[in-house]
């Protein structure tokens, strides 16, 4: 708390990094996630590099605290982990690392999470190849969309597919039509999650191109007997949003 209002307390880093970061209290493995949130993360410039950077010279470039090397490999240790609920919520945990410094080292493992045995571990993966690239796409893992493309292919839990689309549909809008062309029969067994999203990704691209409304009427018309009433009336909504023809409203009705 004493950070988030603003109090640096850099002493302490070290004595995390000793005591804590490879307990196995899943209460202090949550405060420790807590706290690699908020710690400051890189050095501080020092008065010579801000004045050559206000004199025109070489603009300030952050540098990544020495410690954080040790944080990394605990991070990868957690990726790593034979427990499936602790592999998971590092990735989730990574969600929120902005860091290109510290989620660098940790692609190769996030990638090999996507080939774990347990669901848990292979949707939170997905989202964390998303947040991934998403914010480094063409540094870290350029070849992200490939990699989600054939993912989702092979995935059979509805969490864990729904997470892959949601990639695809905002890294790779292409990918995602294709899939959904490929299997437009069984959207209704993929979960209210990923109907939703597949309502959104209609509206996004008929708004944008009329032209391609009939790409997704058959999908749609499908989803207006869904047994889901939030896919059925948004289903109806999309329809008349984007037809005013007197047979999509009388379905949509």
């Amino acid at each position: 708390m004493a950070m988030l209002g603003g109090e640096a307390m850099p002493k302490i880093l070290m004595q995390v990094i000793r005591f804590c970061i490879n307990s196995n209290d899943k209460p202090l493995k949550k405060m420790c996630m807590l706290y690699w949130e908020v710690v400051p993360k890189y050095q501080e410039p020092t008065s010579d590099e801000v004045l050559r950077a206000a004199s025109g010279g070489p603009p300030l470039q952050r540098k990544l605290l020495p410690e954080m090397i040790l944080v990394c490999n605990a991070l990868m240790n957690d990726l790593n982990h034979p427990n499936e609920f602790v592999r998971g919520s590092m990735l989730r945990f990574l969600c929120k690392v902005k860091d290109e410094e510290i989620l660098g080292p940790l692609v190769p493992s996030i990638k090999a999470c996507l080939e774990h045995r347990h669901q848990y571990v292979r949707k939170n993966a997905a989202l964390a190849v998303f947040h991934a690239h998403h914010l480094h796409g063409e540094t870290l893992i350029p070849d992200a969309p490939e990699l989600i493309s054939a993912f989702i292919l092979a995935e059979t839990d509805v969490g864990a597919r729904r997470n892959a689309f949601l990639m695809l549909f905002n890294e790779s809008e292409d990918l995602a039509i294709q899939y959904l062309a490929n299997n437009m029969d069984d959207v209704g067994k993929f979960g209210d999650g990923f109907a939703l999203l597949v309502l959104e990704l209609t509206r996004k691209v008929c708004r944008r191109d009329p032209q391609q409304k009939s790409r997704f009427v058959r999908v749609l018309f499908q989803m207006l007997s869904s047994n889901s009433a939030a896919v059925s009336y948004e289903a109806a909504w999309t329809l008349v949003s984007l037809s005013s023809a007197p047979t999509a409203v009388r379905a949509a009705a």
